[in-house]
Formats: C-alpha cells, sequence, structure tokens
C-alpha cells in the first residue's frame, strides 16, 4: 500500500521558520514535490525533485526561501521554509510519481493527506 504521510504544520509568525516531512512507503518514486492550497484557491506548485538527476524545481514565490529535500534511508521529503509570509498560509501536500518531477499537479498520482500552515502577520 502506497503513503505518503506529512508532518510538521503548525502556527508561526512572519518571518519564522519551518520544516514539512513527508515519509513514503509502498512503493520507489522518481518524483516528489509539495504542492499548497489556499481557502478559496486553486492548488499551487511549491517545489519537486528527480530523485534520479537531484532536478529541482521551485515556484518563483518562494525561490530562496524554501529548500526541498530528501534522506534517502528514511524515504523522506522535506520542505524548509524560511522567512515564512502571511501569504504562504495554506494547507501543504506531499504529492509522488514514478515519472519525472513536473509543476503539474495532474502529473502525480500519488499524494499525501496534508498538513495546515499558518504564519501570521
Amino acid at each position: 500500500q502506497v503513503r505518503l504521510v506529512e508532518s510538521g504544520g503548525g502556527l508561526v509568525q512572519a518571518g519564522d521558520s519551518l520544516r514539512l516531512s513527508c515519509a513514503s512507503s509502498g512503493r520507489t518514486f522518481r518524483a516528489m514535490g509539495w504542492f499548497r492550497q489556499a481557502p478559496r484557491a486553486e492548488r499551487e506548485f511549491v517545489a519537486a525533485f528527480t530523485w534520479t538527476t537531484a532536478n529541482t524545481l521551485y515556484a518563483d514565490s518562494v525561490k530562496g526561501r524554501f529548500t526541498i529535500s530528501r534522506d534517502d534511508a528514511k524515504n523522506t521529503v522535506y520542505l524548509q521554509m524560511n522567512s515564512l509570509k502571511p501569504e504562504d498560509t495554506a494547507i501543504y501536500y506531499c504529492a509522488a510519481d514514478t515519472g519525472r518531477c513536473s509543476v503539474l499537479a495532474s502529473t502525480y498520482r500519488y499524494w499525501g493527506q496534508g498538513t495546515q500552515v499558518t504564519v501570521s502577520s
């Protein structure tokens, strides 16, 4: 059974940092990424990488503030979020698939349940 389990969300103040984790199990993925969805908004791409090539992608809105990384031994992907802003408030979802990473949500067949990140001003 494929599982993606996110953790690490919470309530922080603007300028603070958070690290999200996504633990995967059930199969080997080539691409893993993070998306987010704010209230009354579409789900949007945040960051992703291709496991075999280490190619990484970031949304312009998070470049320089967020970093995606992985721990192969733990089958875990992280999203380090620094200098958080109120507009980063959203539910953050981990996504995975066997193809190359992409900014398109439709590329990913497997999704976690999401973790809430709230940034107060």
